[in-house]
């Protein structure tokens, strides 16, 4: 057994760094050598869960990623499809959970900072902004119950929210990015592990397509943006790479990053004249490993070698080695690779953003990463040991080595629990509480009801492309100067995905792709960033297998290409894994917008509504069954691919708007889903304040419902719609064309929401809906 160095007679360093036995030995047979220390803090990072991916590449290549429409697919640092007029979608989900458990305002800026420049390496400017976020519970109990948690974890839960809100409004508001989006649930399984992904969008024209490569000899490497300092060192190895308690969390505080939306802006503005002007061949930014990521992914792209120098870094602290400045993860950062003709225009554009520039290296034959460092020598040579054979480097490995690192196929084995949890059937339940009363509860539920109060802290409406904005199904964004628009929808069904993950991976892809529809766009491409515990559990592993088949089986059936990802493992605490939980980002293109998609809600009296799809006995999972009684068991909805994609297409054609018109077949469009027909009916009517009358009775015409499934039923595959009464035959026949049940349900007006089975004050649930979240975090 190999072997290495220790520290103070504590155990082997390369224990202490994250890596095993087995990949010393590794690392050893690719040097033909031991490592030093600089070296194996380098392999540390780079082979990290969070860098290599090591647990789940051998899962995520079963995901399907071409279509005609693709330009470039996973492995680079953000997808792009073709969306016509010589222009390009850029679409990046990625997640900062254990920075945000450890600092919540600088864990979610700095993944805001992050995502923005995954999206502007490929060279396209971001325009809007996501944030599917998951939280233990922020109230310890509630009118359905004891939420799992002590009144200390719930207050602690709430400062995580708040400051997780802070940091993303913060950073996104300053540097000039809309955020448009996201979504809330909170569970017990997330209170020592809060999740916050974030989903970035840009448009770029193709031509500006620059790809994280250095591949000509001779080029140079320049460093773009803020200096580097000891903020954010092991951030991915020992924050995203290992579960944590809440006794090490102020330990590992340090390794979090601190953001500068400031600088962020004038380095977003200086690369984007970079492009246009050609005068970069590669580029990559310092994100999670810092140089070490950016110079081993770039050279080993290219099939190149690189020199880097680190005396030639901009250093914010002083006495920083090399390993230090190696590892350093200090945000706003961008590697360029230049070509000698064009640094001294690159540099130009740089100092008129002023954004500090600094050539730290250059592209060598070979395929090693070779780490010297000059700050010793002469004068002459201080910070241009890249120049120079003569100077011996104090690291130097194969690029590539680092790059790609390791590929485990880890034990997988189904939990032993999971049987049983199916059979725990929600009939066993009863009827549950009074109708009424649990049509309010779940409108007043923090998950359910509205989000205003996180989103009045964002401005959602830079750059004035904003067409449909938060607390719409989709998100709508113009494309400027175009008459093109872009859809989005975020989507994550946890619940369902602890009792079923592969089918509930597979619902969560069918709920946005139905979310994106529902604004007249055709979904073209899905980013996915998988959520998932401890993958040295087998259980985990199992889970994460069977979430990546579902997804697959999904996409394949809508014709949605994988073109991007983030895995993040390790999300547990105190032991205990959080549920299995992808979110998923639909992105779907419009390609002639003349007016606003329909609204969710009915804006006037008098409109017929319909409910599109069937709905069965189907409240396993449910958010019914959940805020009433705690409870997570019994089968989850069943799926029917087909059935989502007609309704797809139908919801498709009744939200298209006409040129002449600019207005569409139906008046409004809302998916069901969580908390059933009865939330769905409920939050259309408090849109815009209008009630509605109608009867329930026929619905689930398949089979006989109680009361309280067919209120509370998730049933896949359906959607509300209101029409004008001079359409209401149109809208029929175009249902029954795609083979789609369309049932009359009621007609709107009134003051109250009135079901049939069930009646309650539309005032009185717009209060409960409208101050859900806010209330819960008093």
């Amino acid at each position: 057994m190999t072997e290495s160095v220790s520290s103070g007679g504590e155990r082997p360093l390369h224990l202490q760094l994250g890596l095993t036995d087995a990949e010393l030995e590794e690392i050893v047979s690719i040097l033909g050598r031991e490592p030093n220390e600089i070296e194996l803090s380098m392999y540390s990072i780079m082979w990290s869960e969070h860098c290599s991916y090591k647990s789940s590449r051998i899962h995520l290549a079963r995901l399907p990623s071409e279509a005609p429409w693709v330009v470039v697919g996973p492995g680079e640092n953000a997808g792009v499809v073709e969306i016509g007029d010589g222009l390009g979608a850029v679409l990046r989900i990625e997640s900062h959970n254990h920075p945000s458990a450890v600092e919540p305002f600088q864990g979610a800026a700095t993944g805001v900072g992050g995502i923005i420049r995954d999206i502007l390496t490929m060279g396209a400017r971001p325009i809007a902004l996501a944030d599917p976020l998951r939280f233990g519970p922020i109230q310890a109990e509630t009118a359905g119950g004891p939420q799992g948690v002590t009144e200390a974890e719930a207050a602690r839960n709430r400062y995580l929210v708040k400051g997780v809100v802070s940091g993303i409004s913060s950073y996104g508001n300053a540097v000039g990015v809309p955020t448009v989006a996201g979504e809330f649930d909170f569970a017990p399984c997330w209170s020592g592990n809060p999740l916050v992904n974030v989903f970035c969008l840009g448009v770029m024209p193709l031509d500006h397509l620059v790809l994280a490569v250095a591949a000509n000899e001779g080029d140079y490497a320049l460093l773009l943006g803020s200096t580097t300092g000891r903020d954010g060192i092991g951030g991915v190895s020992v924050l995203a790479s290992a579960g944590f308690d809440d006794a090490a969390a102020s330990a590992k505080r340090p390794s979090v990053q601190v953001g500068d939306p400031f600088e962020e802006k004038r380095v977003i503005e200086a690369c984007l004249e970079l492009f246009e002007e050609g005068v970069v061949s590669g580029i990559q930014d310092l994100g999670g490993a810092g140089l070490t990521c950016a110079t081993s992914e770039t050279a080993a792209n290219g099939g190149k070698g690189m020199r880097v120098d680190v005396a030639a870094v901009g250093r914010r602290e002083e006495g920083m080695v090399p390993a230090e400045i190696m590892a350093s993860e200090s945000q706003e950062r961008m590697l360029a690779i230049v070509a000698e003709k064009n640094l001294e225009r690159a540099s130009a554009i740089c100092k008129r953003w002023g954004v500090t520039a600094s050539i730290i290296g250059k592209v060598v034959p070979g395929d090693n990463l070779a780490v010297v460092d000059s700050s010793n020598e002469a004068e002459d040579v201080r910070g241009l040991g890249f120049e120079s054979s003569e100077l011996v480097p104090v690291a130097e490995v194969p690029a590539a080595s680092l790059s790609e690192g390791p590929k485990y196929e880890r034990p997988m084995g189904k939990p032993a629990s999971i049987e049983a949890m199916r059979q725990d059937s929600p009939d066993s339940l009863g009827a549950g509480p009074p109708l009424a009363d649990a049509l309010m509860n779940l409108l007043a539920d923090p998950s359910i009801g509205s989000a205003e109060w996180a989103w009045r802290q964002y401005d959602h409406q830079l750059f004035l492309n904003t067409v449909a904005g938060p607390g719409r199904d989709a998100t709508v964004l113009r494309v400027k100067g175009t008459k093109r628009a872009l859809s989005f929808s975020c989507d994550g069904k946890a619940r369902w995905c602890e009792l079923d993950p592969r089918l509930g991976a597979a619902h969560t892809v069918a709920e946005a792709a139905r979310n994106v529809a529902t604004t007249g766009a055709r979904p073209i491409a899905l980013v996915d960033c998988m959520n998932f515990g401890n993958p040295e559990h087998p259980e985990v592993m199992w889970q994460l297998s069977e979430a990546v088949d579902g997804i697959a089986e999904a996409c394949r059936a809508l014709d949605l290409p994988v073109v991007g990802g983030n895995v993040s493992l390790y999300n547990e605490s105190g032991g205990r894994d959080i549920w299995p939980t992808p979110i998923v980002a639909v992105l779907g293109l419009i390609d002639g917008l003349t007016a606003p998609p329909p609204p969710m809600g009915w804006n006037e009296s008098g409109l017929s509504v319909y409910l599109l799809g069937q709905t069965r006995a189907e409240l396993g999972g449910s958010a019914w069954a959940w805020r009433h009684f705690t409870h997570l068991g019994g089968e989850i909805p069943m799926l029917d691919l087909d059935a989502e994609r007609r309704l797809g297409e139908l919801l498709r054609t009744l939200a298209e708007t006409d040129a002449d018109t600019r207005s569409s077949l139906i008046s409004s469009v809302h998916d069901c889903s969580e908390g059933g027909l009865a939330v769905a009916l409920a939050e259309c009517c408090i849109e815009f304040g209008v009630g509605l009358a109608a009867d329930l009775s026929e619905v689930g015409e398949l089979e006989s419902l109680e009361p309280h499934e067919a209120l509370f039923s998730e049933s896949a595959a359906r959607a509300v719609v209101s029409v004008q009464s001079e359409n209401e035959a149109a809208l029929l026949a175009a249902a029954h064309h795609s083979g789609v049940t369309a049932t009359y349900l009621g007609s709107t007006g009134g003051n109250r929401i009135a079901l049939g089975m069930v009646d309650i004050s539309l005032d009185e649930a717009t209060d409960a809906w409208a101050g859900a979240l806010e209330r819960a975090l008093r």
